[in-house]
């Protein structure tokens, strides 16, 4: 599937969910200059070079984005309320989401990966 899977993935929640994927999607596509999407185990992934970089999955209460990658140790204090097991961070909804962190984690793939 290509973008328009993307698109369809979004589309299937609610209005309030959809802006924040968008959102999500916008950033990650603004940190990774020339990646494209595909869905990948059912949930949205954006790419680079052919590769799986980065996911993100919206669920019930929270916004999941995979995996998390090293970073310094100012990023890992900054992502680690939002941990949940080793490679997958979590956003509540019912809170703003910290979208510069995801831009940062898209950004911190692309250069481990590079």
């Amino acid at each position: 599937m290509t973008a328009s899977g993307t698109d369809q993935y979004i589309a299937s929640f609610p209005a309030e969910v959809q802006a924040v994927l968008q959102e999500i999607r916008h950033r990650i596509r603004a940190a990774v200059p020339g990646a494209a999407e595909t869905i990948s185990y059912r949930i949205p992934a954006v790419t680079l070079n052919g590769r799986p970089l980065i996911y993100f999955a919206a669920w019930r209460h929270h916004i999941s984005v995979y995996p998390v990658p090293g970073g310094d140790a100012a990023f890992r204090r900054a992502i680690e309320p939002y941990r949940h097991g080793k490679g997958t961070v979590r956003f509540p909804l019912s809170q703003p989401v910290p979208y510069h962190l995801i831009e940062r984690m898209a950004a911190l793939l692309a250069t481990e990966r590079g």
